[in-house]
């Protein structure tokens, strides 16, 4: 049997597109990995995004409870790949730790906001997740 690959996703705050990929990870990725997340500053807030959390219970998917918690060495240590999304987190790894950097879509530079701006925020992890997720676990 082999070990199910652990992935740690990180953004800033640990309040929108990491807990995002975590939740996702748990729907998409159907137990195929273990998915956990962190942020780089994640004192800046104390509850999760509520329009990420409205776009995932959207598709059933329930962050509403996550607290934020702090990125740190021994987290990037204990995952098999630590997955930092957008450019906005500056992630500097200790020696060992593989980091893959995905510059998610950010519709707001399009002139989408609010929903509509997490949505396709969703739709573009929940495709990387699912590319993740087959690169890890095919032989």
């Amino acid at each position: 049997m082999t070990k199910t690959p652990q992935v740690l996703f990180v953004c800033v705050s640990n309040r929108g597109k990491s807990v995002m990929a975590q939740g996702l990870s748990n729907k998409v990725a159907e137990s195929a990995i273990t998915a956990s997340s962190a942020g780089t500053d994640a004192a800046i807030g104390k509850h999760v995004n509520d329009i990420s959390a409205e776009v995932l219970a959207e598709i059933g998917v329930d962050i509403s409870d996550h607290n934020p918690r702090q990125l740190t060495d021994d987290l990037m240590r204990a995952a098999d790949i630590t997955v930092v999304l957008g450019t906005s987190a500056k992630v500097v790894a200790p020696d060992g730790v593989i980091v893959e950097v995905w510059k998610t879509d950010e519709p707001s530079q399009r002139g989408i906001d609010g929903i509509e701006r997490m949505r396709l925020i969703r739709d573009d992890i929940a495709a990387r997740i699912n590319d993740l997720t087959t690169r890890l676990t095919t032989p």
